[in-house]
Formats: C-alpha cells, sequence, structure tokens
C-alpha cells in the first residue's frame, strides 16, 4: 500500500484561529464538496508561512463562507493571513495509481476558488510511471483580477529569462488582453 494525495486545497488563507476550541480545522463545505474532503477525515496541513506542519480532523463551517479556522491546540500553528496547504491522502494499491485523479483547488486571496486541477499518472511504453496536471474551466462566475500590474517591470523580469522583445510583447497582449476582456 502506497499513502497518495486524494485531494488538495493548495493556497488558502486562514480566516481564524481559536485556542479555547476542543481541536480540528474548520473548513468551509463547499470548498471540502468540490474537493471531495469529508467531515472528520484527518488532514495535513503545511504553512507556507511558517514552514509548521501538523495533522488534524476536517469540521465544516457555514457553507459559503469560505473560513479556514484551526482550532485547539493546531491554532498555534498558524496565524490569520498565513496561507496554507491542506492535503488529504488515502492508501492504494500502486496499479490503482492510474485510475484516481486527485482534485486540487488554489484560490485567490479571499478564498475563492482559482483554480481545479486533477493529478493524473498515466504509463507509456518509455516509462511505466509518468505524471501530469490537468487544468480544469473555472467555476462559474471566478474572474481572476490583476491589480496594479507593472508592464515594464513584468516586461523586464521576462527579458532578464531570455524572451525577446517580440515574445513579450505577444505575452503581454495575449494574456493583458484575456482579463481585460472579463
Amino acid at each position: 500500500m502506497k499513502k497518495i494525495v486524494r485531494a488538495k486545497l493548495h493556497g488558502i488563507t486562514i480566516t481564524g484561529a481559536d485556542l479555547n476550541y476542543h481541536g480540528s480545522i474548520t473548513l468551509d463545505p463547499d470548498m471540502c464538496a468540490e474537493a471531495g474532503i469529508l467531515p472528520m477525515e484527518f488532514v495535513e496541513i503545511w504553512n507556507k508561512d511558517s514552514g509548521a506542519r501538523i495533522s488534524t480532523y476536517v469540521i465544516y463551517g457555514e457553507p459559503g463562507s469560505r473560513c479556514c479556522i484551526l482550532n485547539g491546540a493546531a491554532a498555534r500553528t498558524c496565524q490569520r493571513g498565513d496561507q496554507v496547504i491542506i492535503c488529504a491522502t488515502e492508501y492504494i494499491e500502486t496499479p490503482q495509481l492510474f485510475d484516481i485523479e486527485p482534485v486540487v483547488l488554489t484560490f485567490d486571496a479571499q478564498n475563492n476558488i482559482d483554480e481545479v486541477m486533477r493529478y493524473q499518472v498515466y504509463s507509456t511504453p518509455e516509462r511505466e510511471f509518468n505524471f501530469r496536471i490537468k487544468r480544469e474551466d473555472r467555476p462559474s462566475g471566478a474572474i481572476r483580477q490583476l491589480v496594479d500590474v507593472n508592464v515594464d517591470a513584468l516586461a523586464a523580469d521576462l527579458r532578464a529569462r531570455g524572451l525577446d522583445d517580440r515574445a513579450i510583447a505577444d505575452v503581454l497582449s495575449c494574456h493583458l488582453n484575456t482579463f481585460a476582456d472579463k
């Protein structure tokens, strides 16, 4: 048996920490349903800001609240505003890797789902285990907005990464026009 990722909430922001609670992490049930995370399920939590790693169980908060609240002892590992990765796992036999597609949700600063992805393991004649990430369409109504984009700094960064002026212009016009149209 192998322990694998089954679902992940990546870059979700902590909205609260309550030391005087019996323990757990409180999550919006709508987000959990999208990822397939169940109440009372144990999850691993990795704090991107502090590096802290803990394990606790999930309880559901108010639907639509976009909450992510650490309770009890777990509240000492994170501060409001920290970004965390919450990972649900399961044990499977190796051949089952080809049959599952773990859901990964990424979030914006307000804990709206920004992107939905699926991890996929597949086989080719050259290599038994290959990996890819499949990106799905954004949830309905979700719009990514760019705020205060410094185009000159972005162009300079792309130039430093080896892109020529024509490629930079193509990238900027393609992606910035896409957001401006929404």
